[in-house]
């Protein structure tokens, strides 16, 4: 429908949502009640986020923060290493951080660089977000990972070093090596996340410009590591879990981004507001396509299909490590959700990995891995890809889907030659 009929993304995933659930045998009447739970399922977890998110991102580029970040980053590493800068950047900034914050909050410092000196646009933004991808589905505490620790038993801290021995090497193949591959690739930006060149005394300090970009980074490692000091009766342990929620998080970057950016420098509310204002406009559609995306989520999941394919898996006669990074990939091609496939393999796969001893960490890992094989277009990431750097399908599964499945590849392979050497 997309591809062929040039249909709406949005409608296609509705009608076909529609239709996929008639074909799997849903009863009718529950099929709407899928598309409206699959819609509100996903936008619950993602519309404060991505809203506020835009909405900082824009104040960030409009201030002059970006420019100013894209300043000391050329001065420290050059144009020369440029692309691992972003690297090492979206690698520290994945490991507390939401993949969908990130994502949001990278995206203005990407095109900055991008349209100050003249860099491909994925050449330079694909390195940063395929370390932010590794991050969301190898490492604690991301949500998946930290969910498979405690169902396989295995030890938070012992997964996190494996973690990074096989992320890093992931990142690289699946980033700067994969990405010199893409310069070709035409890639025009959003125009609204392209900050306009303001003179040298016109733009904050670093100190600032720094600290509101890092801030959500700086709340959301506190609000992940502090309780793991505190006693769990402790009284502020529900004032952290409250203000380290990401959706609050982001509210209170924004607010106090408003103030360092904008008011404390003379801007008036009025000015603010349009800035928030053409944020929402920008990414509208991308809400609506994300939305879309969650409802052929919610009807595959509750026709079963993911659940029928990993059956059939589970009875192969084959390395355990290796059937737990298959039947995550799959899901993950039915479903999107690289968090929904890894908890759905873990209720899969746990008889088998206590049934051969399998150790638990790589377990954690090889299932990691898996969930983020073959990205698709019902999957969130790959659409928020596509439009903010405003790509073709087809080139969007040339850059985004091929990384995605590049980086679980290189995560099994770090897997299995990890079992070897601890063996």
């Amino acid at each position: 429908m997309i591809s062929v009929f040039k249909i709406n993304a949005f409608l296609a995933f509705l009608m076909v949502s529609v239709l996929a659930g008639m074909g799997l045998g849903l009863p009718l009447p529950k099929i709407a009640g899928a598309v409206e739970k699959g819609i509100g399922d996903v936008l619950g977890s993602l519309v404060i986020i991505i809203t506020t998110g835009a909405m900082l991102g824009k104040l960030v580029a409009e201030s002059g923060a970006a420019q100013k970040i894209a300043q000391v980053m050329m001065d420290v590493f050059g144009t020369r290493h440029i692309q691992w800068a972003m690297v090492i950047t979206g690698f520290v900034i994945g490991i507390p951080l939401y993949y969908g914050i990130g994502f949001v909050l990278m995206v203005p410092l990407i095109f900055s660089v991008v349209y100050r000196y003249k860099l491909p646009a994925l050449y330079i933004g694909l390195p940063m977000l395929a370390a932010l991808s590794v991050t969301h589905g190898f490492l604690p505490p991301h949500p998946s990972p930290a969910a498979l620790v405690v169902q396989f038993k295995a030890n938070m801290g012992l997964t996190l070093f494996y973690g990074l021995l096989v992320a890093i090497p992931a990142i690289v193949i699946g980033g700067p090596l994969f990405a010199r591959t893409l310069k070709n690739i035409p890639s025009t930006p959003m125009a609204s996340f392209r900050a306009k060149e303001l003179p040298e005394n016109e733009l904050p300090g670093t100190f600032i410009s720094l600290f509101t970009a890092l801030l959500p980074v700086i709340l959301l490692g506190l609000a992940s590591f502090l309780p793991l000091f505190l006693d769990p009766d402790s009284t502020i342990l529900p004032i952290i879990t409250f203000l380290g929620h990401p959706s609050i998080v982001m509210l209170i970057v924004l607010i106090l981004a408003g103030y360092f950016l904008g008011i404390r420098r003379g801007k008036k509310m009025d000015h603010l507001s349009g800035i928030f204002g053409d944020a929402l406009k920008d990414i509208a559609l991308i809400l609506l396509i994300i939305a879309g995306s969650g409802a052929l989520k919610e009807i595959l999941t509750q026709s079963g299909v993911s659940k029928e394919i990993a059956g059939y898996l589970q009875q192969l006669s084959v390395e355990p490590l290796f059937l737990a990074w298959l039947i995550a990939a799959l899901i993950r091609f039915c479903v999107g959700s690289a968090t929904v496939a890894g908890l759905a393999t873990a209720g899969i796969i746990v008889p088998l990995m206590v049934a051969t001893h399998t150790d638990p960490n790589l377990m954690v890992l090889a299932v990691g891995a898996g969930s983020l094989m073959f990205s698709h277009v019902n999957d969130a990431g790959f659409w928020m890809f596509k439009e903010y750097f405003n790509l073709s399908l087809k080139d969007t599964f040339r850059s985004w889907a091929l990384m995605e499945s590049i980086v679980g590849i290189a995560g099994l392979a770090g897997v299995l030659l990890l079992k070897i050497i601890i063996a």
